[in-house]
């Protein structure tokens, strides 16, 4: 059989166009959400209404909204810890319907296990899913020493700070090197000195481990220079109002917020969260 030149470059352009379509996929897309969650009396209640948006490899997305409009709610479901009664999560076209390698999550509490060590804490994840030992500890030790805690692998949570434990979290949550980092208010019990250096070690982790971030804080201005995007979220039912692109050069540093563009962002993001903008209702 002979396949003429003209076969070949047809064949060829069709793998380019199936290369670009690829490149260009989202790595996660949230199509339709809707989540209601039953009462013993009275209506259900629906904390998720038709959320819906896509995020790019290596893309860092902040969600701010009122206390009990779900955000939490939809990182739980991105995370495969919860069903959705409506839509679906696809990270890398396929559903996302229970917990996974490829995401990692770290939660308000740092909820370190009291009798293992800061390595031995790292590691549970690993164990639990039977990886290699040797690779999973070289990797924990590696990302112990990223965060600037190589000197305390062996000592155990209550000899460290809070910001000490959370980035213990950090480390446990990218151990099995997931694809996306789901964390939820994970700097809230910090005072606001600590908050701020967590901040700036957290983007620097961010950049040099190319991990695709969504962070739920109750603070714009940690939304905003965190974030390549911010997306606003209404009251219960929790909707999109407002997704904020944030034009501010990388890497950001504490000198950032001393800026005139770093205070208009954050008042635009304060306006469409009280609803000012956009005709959106708090």
């Amino acid at each position: 059989m002979t396949v003429s030149l003209d076969e070949v470059g047809e064949v060829a352009r069709q793998r380019g166009d199936a290369a670009r379509k690829a490149a260009t996929r989202p790595l996660i897309r949230v199509v339709g959400l809707d989540k209601r969650y039953p009462v013993r009396q009275g209506e259900p209640v629906q904390a998720l209404s038709g959320v819906g948006f896509d995020l790019q490899d290596g893309e860092f997305l902040s969600v701010v909204g009122p206390s009990g409009c779900g955000k939490s709610t939809l990182l739980r479901i991105m995370a495969g810890l919860d069903r959705a009664t409506r839509g679906e999560v696809l990270l890398g076209g396929e559903p996302v319907s229970r917990p996974s390698r490829d995401i990692g999550i770290v939660f308000q509490q740092p909820t370190l296990l009291p009798w293992r060590s800061v390595l031995e804490n790292v590691l549970l994840p690993a164990q639990m899913q039977r990886l290699d030992r040797a690779h999973s500890l070289s990797r924990a030790r590696d990302l112990l020493e990223l965060v600037g805690l190589s000197g305390f692998v062996g000592n155990y949570p209550f000899e460290l700070s809070g910001g000490m434990q959370q980035r213990v979290a950090i480390c446990r949550a990218l151990v099995c090197d997931p694809r996306i980092l789901l964390m939820d208010e994970p700097f809230g019990a910090l005072d606001a000195m600590t908050r701020e250096q967590m901040n700036v070690e957290l983007m620097r982790i961010q950049a040099e481990q190319q991990k695709t971030v969504v962070f739920i804080t109750h603070s714009i201005p940690e939304a905003v220079f965190l974030g390549d995007r911010v997306m606003v979220m209404t009251r219960r039912p929790g909707r999109i109002s407002q997704m904020a692109e944030i034009d501010l050069p990388k890497p950001r540093t504490l000198a950032t917020m001393g800026s005139a563009s770093f205070a208009s962002q954050c008042n635009d993001i304060r306006l469409a969260f009280s609803g000012r903008a956009g005709g959106a209702e708090f």
